[in-house]
C-alpha cells in the first residue's frame, strides 16, 4: 500500500489528531464495563446507598457521552481525510488517463480505465475512511479488553486467549486469496462496462436492426460471469464472519459456564462475570471489525494496484533531445520519411510511408477501410510513435517537439468526435480563449452558421447529450467549426464530411481554401470528391502507398483510384 501512503502523507497530522481523539473515546468505552462491575461488586453489596449508585451511574453516562463525542469527531476527521485524498487520487488518475499514449490506452482499454476511475477509486476511498475509524478502535478494544480481563480474572481470560489464535489463523488464510479474487471481480466489471458502453453508444442501431434480444443475451453472459466472480469472492471472504461468530459465541458460553462455577465457589464476584460478558462482546465485535478491515484491505489492495498501474505508467511519448533527431531543411512543411508502424508488433499497419507537403497545401488520403488512413494522421499528431522512420514538421522531428506545442498546431475533426451537452458556442469554443466573432467566422466557413442561426436562441442553443437533437451532417459541421476556430497551422479532417451532401461538401472545401490559405490541410476521406482538389493525394492499400499525385495523375496511373472514382460517380465529377 505504498501507493496510498504517498497520497496520505499530506494528511498525517490530521490523521494523528483524529487517531488520538479516537483513542481517548475507545479507552473511555473500555472503562464502562469496569465501572459497572465496581458498582455491582462494591457499591451495591457494601455501601447500598442509592445516592452512590446514582453518582456512579452519572459517571457512566458522562463517560458514554464523552466517548460518543470523541468518536463522532474522529469519524468526521477520518471522512474528510478520505474525501480529500480520494479526490487527489481521482484527479491524478483522470489526468494520467488523459495523457496516456494511444498504445497505452489500447493496452488498458477504455472500459477498464472507466472502472478504475469509478469502482476502484470508490474502494480505495472506502478503505481510507474505514481504516481510520476501525484501525485504531478495533485493536484497542481487542487488546485493551484482553488486558483488562486478564487483570480482573486471569482464569476466565484463558478461555478468550484460547479462541483468538484460531480466529486469526482463519482470517489470515482467507485473506491470502482475497486480493486475487477481487482482482478477478474487477476484470469482470471491466468486461461488463465495455458491453454496457458499446450498447449505450449503439442503442439506435441495435433497435433499428431488432437486435435488442441479442445484445441482452450478450449482457447476460458478462453479467453472469461477474456474478460468478463476485460469488466466489463473497463466499470465500464471507466464510470468515460465521466462523468467527461461532468461535466467539462458544467462548462467551464457556465464560458464563465457568464463571457460574467460580461464583458458586466464591472464587469471583457476579459483577466481574457481567463485566466479562460485556468485554467479551467488545472483543468479539472488535475481532469482527478486524476481519472487515482485512476484507476491505484485500479489495482495496486490488483496486489500488490497478490505479497505480495507470498513475505510474511510464511516459510513453517523452520528448527527445534535438541532438538525437537534429532538424533538417527539407524544403517542405510536413515530411513522412520511410515511416513504418505496427499497433501490436505482429504485423506492420503502415509500411514505408514517404511523402512531403509544402506549407499551405492540401493532402488527400484515400483508401479502403483498414488501409491505414487514420493511422497516418494519428502518427502525425503523435498519438503513437513510429516504429521506424521519422515525421517532421517544419524541419523538426515531432519527437523533439513538446506535446503542448505540437498539439497547438492542429485543428482536428474526426467522423465520430463527441459533442457534449452545452451550448453550440461552448462546443465550438471547447474551453479555449476564443471570442464570439471567431466562433461565428469558423461556423460560416464550416457551413454551419445558417442552421445555427435558424434556432431561436442561435449560438446559445443547448445540445442534448451526444447531440442527438441535431442531424449527423449538422454535427459534423460543428466539429469542423471547432477545428477551424483556433486558426490551426495544420487542419486534419478525418472522414469528417461523410454525412454532408455533395453541394455542402463542395462549398465547405471552397470556403476552407478561400479563408484558410496559410493552413496546411490533411483530408482523409472515402469519397474521391472530397480529395480531388487536393494538391497531393496518396492512395493507401494494406498500409502501403500504391499511388500518389494529383487527381489527374491518379486517374491516369492508379487503377485503384480509378476504380474508386468509377464506383462512386462513374468517374465524372460536377462541382
Amino acid at each position: 500500500m505504498k501507493f496510498l501512503c504517498r497520497y496520505l502523507k499530506p494528511y498525517v497530522s490530521a490523521m494523528l489528531v483524529g487517531l488520538f481523539i479516537k483513542c481517548i473515546g475507545t479507552l473511555i468505552e473500555l472503562a464502562l464495563p469496569y465501572i459497572l462491575s465496581y458498582i455491582l461488586d462494591e457499591i451495591v453489596p457494601h455501601d447500598g446507598r442509592l445516592s452512590m449508585i446514582v453518582v456512579w451511574g452519572c459517571v457512566m453516562i458522562l463517560c458514554a457521552a464523552i466517548a460518543l463525542i470523541c468518536n463522532v469527531k474522529a469519524n468526521r476527521m477520518a471522512s474528510k481525510v478520505a474525501r480529500d485524498s480520494a479526490e487527489k487520487i481521482r484527479h491524478d488518475l483522470f489526468y494520467r488517463t488523459m495523457t496516456l499514449s494511444g498504445k497505452q490506452i489500447d493496452q488498458f482499454t477504455i472500459p477498464s480505465l472507466e472502472s478504475r476511475i469509478t469502482t476502484d477509486t470508490y474502494n480505495v476511498h472506502n478503505f481510507i475512511g474505514r481504516i481510520q475509524r476501525l484501525g485504531v478502535r478495533a485493536p484497542l478494544l481487542l487488546f485493551g479488553g484482553i488486558l483488562v480481563t486478564l487483570i480482573m480474572d486471569p482464569f476466565l481470560s484463558l478461555v478468550m486467549l484460547a479462541v483468538m489464535p484460531v480466529i486469526f489463523i482463519v482470517v489470515y488464510l482467507v485473506s491470502m486469496f482475497g486480493v486475487r479474487l477481487y482482482a478477478n471481480v474487477q476484470r469482470s466489471v471491466d468486461r461488463m462496462i465495455r458491453v454496457v458502453r458499446e450498447d449505450a453508444q449503439g442503442i439506435r442501431v441495435i433497435k433499428a436492426l431488432s437486435k435488442v434480444q441479442k445484445e441482452h443475451q450478450r449482457y447476460d453472459r458478462v453479467n453472469r460471469n461477474l456474478i460468478q466472480a463476485e460469488k466466489k469472492a463473497s463466499l470465500t471472504m464471507g466464510f470468515v464472519n460465521p466462523v468467527m461468530s461461532l468461535l466467539m459465541n462458544l467462548g462467551i458460553t464457556f465464560v458464563v459456564l465457568l464463571g457460574a462455577y467460580r461464583v458458586m465457589g466464591q472464587q469471583t464476584e457476579p459483577g466481574k462475570i457481567v463485566a466479562f460478558t460485556q468485554y467479551f462482546t467488545m472483543i468479539s465485535t472488535a475481532t469482527l471489525s478486524v476481519t472487515r478491515i482485512f476484507m476491505m484491505y484485500t479489495k482495496s489492495a486490488a483496486s489500488a494496484k490497478r490505479i497505480q498501474q495507470v498513475v505510474d505508467a511510464p511516459k510513453d511519448l517523452a520528448v527527445v533531445s534535438a541532438a538525437v533527431y537534429p532538424p533538417r531543411d527539407d524544403g517542405a512543411y510536413i515530411v513522412f520519411d520511410d515511416v513504418c508502424f505496427s499497433y501490436n508488433n505482429s504485423r506492420d499497419n503502415l509500411k514505408h510511408i514517404s511523402f512531403s507537403l509544402p506549407r499551405g497545401s492540401t493532402l488527400g488520403i484515400i483508401g479502403a477501410t483498414g488501409s491505414g488512413k487514420t493511422t497516418v494522421v494519428s502518427l502525425l499528431m503523435r498519438l503513437y510513435d513510429v516504429d521506424a522512420g521519422g515525421i517532421r514538421i517544419d524541419g523538426r522531428d515531432i519527437r523533439t517537439i513538446p506535446e503542448e506545442e505540437l498539439h497547438l498546431k492542429f485543428g482536428v475533426a474526426m467522423q465520430n468526435d463527441f459533442l457534449y451537452s452545452d451550448t453550440i458556442e461552448e462546443n465550438i469554443r471547447f474551453g479555449r480563449p476564443i471570442g464570439h466573432a471567431e466562433i461565428v467566422r469558423a461556423a460560416k466557413i464550416a457551413q454551419a452558421d445558417d442552421f445555427i442561426t435558424a434556432f431561436a436562441d442561435g449560438y446559445q442553443h443547448v445540445l442534448s447529450q451526444k447531440a442527438t437533437n441535431i442531424s449527423g451532417g449538422q454535427k459534423q459541421r460543428l466539429l469542423i467549426a471547432r477545428a477551424l476556430a483556433a486558426h490551426p497551422d495544420i487542419l486534419i479532417l478525418d472522414d469528417s464530411s461523410s454525412a454532408l451532401d455533395y453541394k455542402t461538401d463542395a462549398n465547405l472545401r471552397a470556403a476552407i481554401a478561400e479563408n484558410m490559405s496559410n493552413t496546411t490541410c490533411v483530408v482523409v476521406a472515402q469519397r474521391v470528391s472530397s480529395v480531388m482538389n487536393a494538391d497531393f493525394i496518396i492512395v493507401l492499400e494494406d498500409g502501403q502507398i500504391i499511388g500518389s499525385g494529383d487527381h489527374a495523375h491518379l486517374m491516369k496511373h492508379c487503377a485503384v483510384y480509378q476504380e474508386i472514382s468509377a464506383s462512386q460517380m462513374g468517374g465524372n465529377f460536377i462541382e
